[in-house]
Protein backbone atom coordinates (compact mmCIF):
# COMPACT_ATOMS: atom_id res chain seq x y z
CA UNK A 1 0.00 0.00 0.00
CA UNK A 2 1.01 3.39 -0.68
CA UNK A 3 1.70 5.96 2.19
CA UNK A 4 0.22 9.42 1.74
CA UNK A 5 1.33 12.11 3.47
CA UNK A 6 -0.94 15.46 3.40
CA UNK A 7 -1.36 18.29 5.92
CA UNK A 8 -5.01 19.16 6.82
CA UNK A 9 -5.25 21.36 4.75
CA UNK A 10 -5.17 19.19 1.43
CA UNK A 11 -7.28 16.35 2.70
CA UNK A 12 -10.16 15.84 0.69
CA UNK A 13 -13.34 15.09 2.38
CA UNK A 14 -13.72 11.87 1.77
CA UNK A 15 -10.26 11.37 3.00
CA UNK A 16 -11.06 13.32 6.01
CA UNK A 17 -13.83 11.34 6.36
CA UNK A 18 -12.21 8.12 6.21
CA UNK A 19 -9.37 8.93 8.65
CA UNK A 20 -11.69 10.23 11.58
CA UNK A 21 -13.35 6.34 10.06
CA UNK A 22 -10.84 4.38 11.13
CA UNK A 23 -10.00 6.44 14.01
CA UNK A 24 -13.27 6.05 15.55
CA UNK A 25 -13.92 2.13 14.76
CA UNK A 26 -10.50 1.28 16.64
CA UNK A 27 -10.48 2.97 19.33
CA UNK A 28 -13.71 4.07 20.43
CA UNK A 29 -15.70 0.75 19.00
CA UNK A 30 -12.47 -1.87 19.18
CA UNK A 31 -11.47 -0.72 22.14
CA UNK A 32 -14.57 0.30 24.22
CA UNK A 33 -13.25 3.96 25.13
CA UNK A 34 -15.51 7.08 24.80
CA UNK A 35 -13.33 9.74 24.41
CA UNK A 36 -13.09 13.24 22.58
CA UNK A 37 -11.57 12.26 19.32
CA UNK A 38 -11.57 15.85 17.61
CA UNK A 39 -9.27 18.25 19.64
CA UNK A 40 -8.34 20.93 17.61
CA UNK A 41 -5.01 19.29 17.03
CA UNK A 42 -6.03 17.58 13.14
CA UNK A 43 -6.08 21.08 11.38
CA UNK A 44 -2.39 21.82 12.47
CA UNK A 45 -1.38 17.73 11.94
CA UNK A 46 0.71 16.27 9.15
CA UNK A 47 -1.60 13.43 8.05
CA UNK A 48 0.30 9.73 7.39
CA UNK A 49 -2.32 7.60 6.36
CA UNK A 50 -2.76 4.61 3.50
CA UNK A 51 -6.17 2.93 1.73
CA UNK A 52 -6.78 -0.70 1.20
CA UNK A 53 -8.51 -1.94 -1.90
CA UNK A 54 -12.10 -1.69 -0.17
CA UNK A 55 -10.85 2.64 0.03
CA UNK A 56 -10.74 2.31 3.96
CA UNK A 57 -7.88 3.93 5.42
CA UNK A 58 -6.29 0.93 6.43
CA UNK A 59 -3.70 3.19 8.98
CA UNK A 60 -3.33 6.35 9.74
CA UNK A 61 -1.51 9.01 12.08
CA UNK A 62 -0.63 12.28 12.64
CA UNK A 63 2.40 14.65 13.16
CA UNK A 64 2.10 18.18 14.90
CA UNK A 65 4.52 20.83 16.84
CA UNK A 66 3.84 19.89 20.91
CA UNK A 67 6.26 22.47 21.37
CA UNK A 68 7.69 24.65 18.36
CA UNK A 69 9.78 27.19 20.34
CA UNK A 70 11.67 23.80 22.16
CA UNK A 71 11.84 21.88 18.86
CA UNK A 72 9.27 19.10 20.09
CA UNK A 73 7.24 17.01 17.56
CA UNK A 74 4.51 14.91 18.73
CA UNK A 75 3.33 12.01 16.53
CA UNK A 76 -0.67 10.68 17.78
CA UNK A 77 -3.38 8.88 16.70
CA UNK A 78 -1.84 5.84 15.84
CA UNK A 79 -3.67 3.07 14.78
CA UNK A 80 -3.75 0.36 12.33
CA UNK A 81 -7.46 -1.38 10.63
CA UNK A 82 -5.60 -4.35 9.08
CA UNK A 83 -3.05 -5.75 11.84
CA UNK A 84 0.02 -8.10 10.86
CA UNK A 85 1.00 -6.28 7.42
CA UNK A 86 3.50 -3.81 8.62
CA UNK A 87 1.11 -1.38 8.04
CA UNK A 88 1.82 0.48 11.63
CA UNK A 89 5.70 -0.09 11.11
CA UNK A 90 5.54 1.88 7.64
CA UNK A 91 3.27 4.97 9.02
CA UNK A 92 5.41 4.98 12.54
CA UNK A 93 8.46 5.43 10.45
CA UNK A 94 6.90 8.29 8.05
CA UNK A 95 6.25 9.39 11.15
CA UNK A 96 9.69 9.85 12.44
CA UNK A 97 10.92 10.83 8.86
CA UNK A 98 8.29 13.84 9.07
CA UNK A 99 8.87 15.09 12.29
CA UNK A 100 12.73 15.20 11.30
CA UNK A 101 13.24 16.14 7.98
CA UNK A 102 9.83 18.11 7.20
CA UNK A 103 9.88 19.64 10.89
CA UNK A 104 13.07 19.63 11.84
CA UNK A 105 12.22 18.44 15.25
CA UNK A 106 14.56 18.06 17.86
CA UNK A 107 12.70 15.51 19.75
CA UNK A 108 9.90 13.42 18.80
CA UNK A 109 7.25 12.49 21.72
CA UNK A 110 4.03 10.32 22.42
CA UNK A 111 2.05 9.29 24.62
CA UNK A 112 1.39 5.09 24.09
CA UNK A 113 -0.75 2.60 25.09
CA UNK A 114 1.05 0.48 27.64
CA UNK A 115 0.02 -2.93 25.13
CA UNK A 116 2.25 -1.19 22.82
CA UNK A 117 5.30 0.37 23.96
CA UNK A 118 7.59 -2.79 22.04
CA UNK A 119 6.35 -0.93 18.75
CA UNK A 120 7.17 2.23 19.70
CA UNK A 121 10.59 1.23 20.82
CA UNK A 122 11.41 -0.60 17.93
CA UNK A 123 11.17 2.78 15.91
CA UNK A 124 13.66 4.10 18.64
CA UNK A 125 11.05 5.45 21.47
CA UNK A 126 12.33 5.01 25.52
CA UNK A 127 9.64 5.48 28.24
CA UNK A 128 10.21 8.58 30.39
CA UNK A 129 6.92 8.57 32.79
CA UNK A 130 5.42 5.81 34.96
CA UNK A 131 1.91 4.47 33.40
CA UNK A 132 -0.77 6.68 33.80
CA UNK A 133 -4.29 6.64 33.23
CA UNK A 134 -6.32 8.35 29.83
CA UNK A 135 -9.64 7.45 29.32
CA UNK A 136 -9.31 4.36 31.09
CA UNK A 137 -6.33 3.00 29.26
CA UNK A 138 -2.88 2.97 31.14
CA UNK A 139 -0.64 4.75 28.96
CA UNK A 140 3.49 6.28 29.14
CA UNK A 141 5.16 9.29 27.44
CA UNK A 142 7.77 8.13 25.48
CA UNK A 143 10.14 10.47 23.59
CA UNK A 144 12.71 9.83 20.93
CA UNK A 145 15.96 12.20 19.78
CA UNK A 146 16.01 13.34 16.29
CA UNK A 147 19.72 12.85 16.06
Amino acid sequence: MELIVKHFNELSTRELYEILKTRFEIFVTEQECIYQDLDDKDQDAIHVFCINDSGRVAGCLRVFWNDKAAGVAQIGRVVTLEHGKGIGREILHKGVEIATEQLGAKKIYLEAQEYAIGYYAKEGFEVVSDVFMEDGIPHVKMERATK
